[in-house]
């Protein structure tokens, strides 16, 4: 049975409305605080970086001459490395280069000039995801982040022998999440079905190449090279540190948009769309959750999920204030909020992993959209 009750057109142009108004009145309040949050941010980014780079340094030097040293500095390092990237990745890069800052007129705060510690490049992410995923979110066949073309988590993805794989594959994504998301927008099965040129993918692959050559140089070549002899203790913290953040980055990130009450549209449910119907797919293919600051610092804010699709553009520092809005004009509307803990909403993921690696149908028709006014 629908935890979401059908809208007239009237209801569905109201709660357009309401959010809008939601929207507008969280814009005519931005100002220095939220530029000031964010300049912390990347002020916490360098600092806590450069702390756990210093501790990888003097556990792996050190730990050749006091060897009860070697293990206590190396986890720390690498800990603080990790949140760093952390941070850098979910809170400061994804958000600024959602233009969220633009207003501010800092060029370091520009959406379109940021460029982020991942291996993909920023150019890339802005393509795919600022455009691509947020225009047309959940629309199969238009948003290639439903699986990224590795994965069937929905069953009305077909479904395909080498699907059965995806538990393992899942896995190794997850560990790779960056590079991952760095080969994204090449297509490759395109190039795999002769779709597409080799001269072709070697051309987009350049950018691509150069950032991934810039990331492997800094991190696995620089900073344990400074290390000399003892570089090996600095290289692992450096693959862990980014490891962790794939992992940590992946599970936010699959939490907001794969768990059981996320839903996936066709086509032509996009056709013609009104505002209040564009909220009402945001909203119904997404999930948020519980936690508190530390989660919504950890997670970008990403922890509302529903309010980053509303509004992608506003500080998404705000979204917890938003959110309280936003929870009560969904009640008042009928429509299901999704949100719970981690485990609760990872564990639906897992489950849709581990179910739709094998054949599956929907249990009833795909409901479509309701009608425009």
């Amino acid at each position: 049975m629908s935890r979401n009750r059908p809208l007239t057109p009237a209801e569905l142009d109201a709660f357009g409305k309401a959010l809008d108004a939601v929207r507008a009145r969280t814009v005519a309040t931005l100002g220095q605080r939220d530029a000031d949050y964010i300049r912390k941010v990347a002020a916490a980014v360098r600092w806590i970086g450069l702390a756990g780079r210093l501790l990888l340094m003097a556990g792996a030097i050190g730990g050749a001459f006091l060897p009860a040293s070697l293990w206590p500095l190396c986890i720390a390092g690498t800990l603080l490395l990790a949140l760093s990237k952390i941070l850098e990745n979910m809170e400061l890069g994804h958000n600024v280069m959602h233009g969220q800052f633009d207003w501010t007129g800092d060029p370091q705060l520009n959406g379109q000039a940021y460029e982020w510690d991942i291996a993909g490049t920023s150019d890339n992410w802005r393509k795919t995801h600022n455009h691509q995923h947020h225009t047309w979110t959940n629309v199969r066949g238009m948003d290639d982040d439903i699986g990224y073309g590795l994965l069937r988590l929905f069953p009305e993805q077909r479904w395909k022998p080498f699907h059965l794989l995806q538990p393992v594959i899942a896995v190794v994504f997850a560990v790779l999440f960056e590079w991952g998301i760095a080969i994204q927008d090449l297509r490759l099965g395109r190039w795999f079905a002769g779709k597409l040129r080799f001269a072709q993918l070697r051309e987009q692959f350049r950018p691509v190449g150069r950032k991934m050559g810039r990331q492997v140089l800094r991190d696995y070549v620089l900073w344990p090279l400074l290390a000399g002899p003892f570089f090996l203790p600095v290289l692992l913290g450096n693959v862990v540190a980014n490891v962790l953040r794939n992992l940590w980055t992946y599970i936010v990130i699959f939490c907001g948009h794969f768990t059981a009450d996320a839903e996936t549209f066709p086509r032509e449910s996009v056709r013609n769309e009104s505002r209040g119907q564009w909220y009402l797919r945001q909203l119904r293919g997404s999930s948020n959750l519980t936690g508190g600051r530390l989660m919504n610092l950890m997670t970008g804010n990403l922890s509302h999920q529903i309010e980053h699709h509303f509004f992608p553009d506003i500080p998404a520092n705000r979204y917890a204030a938003m959110a309280v809005e936003v929870r009560a004009i969904c009640a008042r509307f009928g429509q299901h909020y999704n949100t719970g803990s981690m485990p609760v909403q990872f564990g639906q993921v897992v489950w849709r992993i581990l179910r739709h690696a094998w054949p599956s149908r929907p249990r009833v028709p795909a409901r479509a959209m309701p009608a425009s006014a």
